[in-house]
């Protein structure tokens, strides 16, 4: 019996040494091969491939301070609780991510507190008004939900919450949340980029100034060289031509993308010959064009205007490339209000913010990254596209509302229409296409339409189909152009409208265009990542409330006296025998 019991303990003290020393083994492998595993249906803490090539590539300390801390209400907590899980998972891939979450209002001296919510506002941080219920009272309550990000000696402000007109609350922390790490990401990327690619915006036709596209050229500046262009019939704008030691002459583009914005005045063949050839060698082009010309400044000493066809030479070359703009402007019930005078107070005009039809309120449904989750778009005198069949992949990006019309150039444009309410009848034409997103291997508009001097001719290097590049087409110009302050004169935010004081996605929704566009990494269709909310139903809450409430304070109890009594009647048996 005790030579059985040595022989049992031999064996266990072996078991024992080779399970330490199988951990010892896992632990050495684990220090080498370095994987992680997410259980979530959704993959909630899985990090893109894209995301994960960009933290390799953090050669320092990138330091992440976070403001939203503090006691607010729930939805907050999330967004609070997830930004931190992503900073670790983004931790987890590379130590040099490090991050603190501070409280900007737990600073006790007032003037103190409010220097640095001063401060933070400089920086882009921008804050949110809480209505906080406490002890049967309501209070205000001011919380910063972003963060600011610095690597080496760069900082860059990070919005974590974001504006959605429209959007429950709720939905706008989901949002958000799916959001983080694409937003994340997007500015580490700003923060590390090395050499900026070379984008050009087109002049020489009337398009929008440098005074117009003041914001968006100094936001398209943080991820790009920008340039203005005046092509004006020189094949080298847009292309250069190397000529290798052989003599053979390599044709490539000089810019990522280009952007025409708003022309007014008839492109020359020459100018869209070259620009042509820019997309057949693989360029991109954002196109704001408006196929109807008509303007608010008419409207300024008059109460009519007129839209008429604007004619500027591109129907043939975007019906080629698969997408024909019609000579009408949309009327939509859901557009921007603008102030009109509708009487006098005493001697004062009293001016009335009313709807005005021609200025669509776009507000994205598509599930692309490019609008996923983006703020209401506002436009101006826009007009419907129709795609064509052309073997080109083409994703719709925007649509006017389901309550909207179109009228058809010439038009008479009356601000008339303001004092009375729409028949909505009237506005029978819904979701019409303003801004469509064109994929693949174009054909060029000039071929089997040159001589075959300049065809086959070496320095032109023509062709004929292009390599696979992608445009985005947009029936307004305005939705780039920045508004200037009608007493200083000088160029507001994109996107801000200065009369109802709301802030629309129009920057926003520009540079995801240009950046899916140029966007080499990927980085871009994080964007289209989607976290299921498993929200509670409120209705169901309240009607059971006092039946979950019983069952969670009762049932715990029941089980540990039931546990109780079972275990004294076995005991109690067991020592009877």
């Amino acid at each position: 019996m005790e030579k059985k019991g040595k022989s049992l303990k031999r064996i266990n003290t072996t078991q024992l040494i080779y399970s330490l020393l199988i951990i010892i083994l896992i632990n050495i492998i684990g220090s080498y091969l370095y994987t992680r595993f997410d259980l979530t249906a959704e993959k909630k803490y899985s990090l893109s491939p894209v995301t994960k090539k960009l933290l390799k590539q953090l050669d320092d300390i990138v330091y992440v301070k976070v403001y939203l801390e503090g006691d607010f209400p729930s939805g907050f907590k999330r967004l609070r609780n997830s930004t931190k899980e992503m900073l670790d998972e983004f931790r987890a891939y590379n130590q040099n991510i490090q991050y603190e979450f501070v409280n900007p209002s737990a600073i006790t001296d007032k003037k103190t507190r409010n220097e640095l919510y001063k401060q933070l506002v400089e920086k882009g941080i921008q804050p949110t008004n809480l209505q906080v219920k406490e002890n049967g009272s309501t209070k205000e309550q001011i919380i910063f939900p972003g963060a600011e990000v610095s690597y080496k000696s760069h900082s860059i402000p990070l919005q974590l919450l974001m504006d959605q007109m429209g959007i429950e609350s709720e939905n706008v922390i989901n949002n958000s949340i799916q959001a983080l790490e694409y937003n994340i990401s997007n500015v580490i990327r700003k923060l590390n980029v090395r050499t900026k690619p070379k984008i050009a915006i087109i002049e020489g036709h009337g398009e929008l100034n440098r005074f117009e596209m003041f914001d968006i050229t100094n936001a398209l500046s943080e991820y790009y060289q920008v340039e203005r262009v005046w092509i004006n019939e020189q094949v080298s704008k847009l292309t250069e031509r190397i000529v290798s030691d052989s003599a053979a002459t390599k044709i490539q583009n000089k810019y990522k993308a280009i952007i025409i914005a708003k022309p007014d005045s008839a492109f020359s063949e020459k100018d869209k010959f070259i620009i042509d050839q820019y997309i057949m060698y693989g360029g991109k082009v954002l196109w704001m064009v408006e196929p109807v010309f008509a303007s608010m400044d008419s409207l300024n000493n008059t109460a009519q205007t007129v839209g008429i066809t604007n004619e500027i030479n591109l129907n043939d070359q975007l019906f080629r490339y698969g997408v024909r703009l019609n000579t009408n402007l949309i009327m939509d019930i859901a557009a921007l209000p603008i102030p009109i005078i509708t009487g006098r107070v005493g001697n004062q005009p009293k001016t009335s913010f009313l709807p005005w039809y021609y200025f669509p309120i776009l507000t994205p449904v598509e599930k692309h990254p490019i609008v996923k989750n983006l703020n209401a778009i506002k436009s101006e005198f826009i007009s419907s596209m129709d795609t064509i069949d052309n073997g080109i992949k083409k994703t719709v990006l925007l649509t006017s509302s389901q309550y909207s019309r179109l009228v058809n150039t010439p038009v008479i444009i009356d601000l008339e229409i303001l004092k009375t309410e729409p028949e909505q009848r009237l506005f029978n034409k819904p979701f019409q296409t303003v801004a469509v997103l064109l994929e693949g291997e174009f054909q060029s508009n000039y071929a089997n339409r040159l001589s075959t001097e300049i065809s086959k001719s070496e320095e032109i290097g023509f062709i004929s189909k292009s390599k696979p590049t992608s445009m985005i087409v947009v029936s307004d110009g305005d939705i780039i152009k920045n508004q200037f302050h009608y007493s200083k004169g000088n160029p507001l935010p994109l996107g801000y409208d200065q009369y109802t004081g709301q802030v629309f996605g129009n920057k926003e929704f520009i540079l995801n265009c240009i950046n899916y566009l140029c966007d080499d990494s990927g980085l871009i269709t994080v964007r289209s990542r989607e976290l299921k909310l498993r929200m509670l139903d409120k209705t169901k809450i309240e009607k059971s409330k006092v039946k979950w409430q019983v069952i969670n304070v009762v049932l715990p109890v029941l089980v540990i006296i039931l546990f109780a009594l079972v275990l004294s009647f076995l005991r109690k048996r067991r020592y009877t025998k």
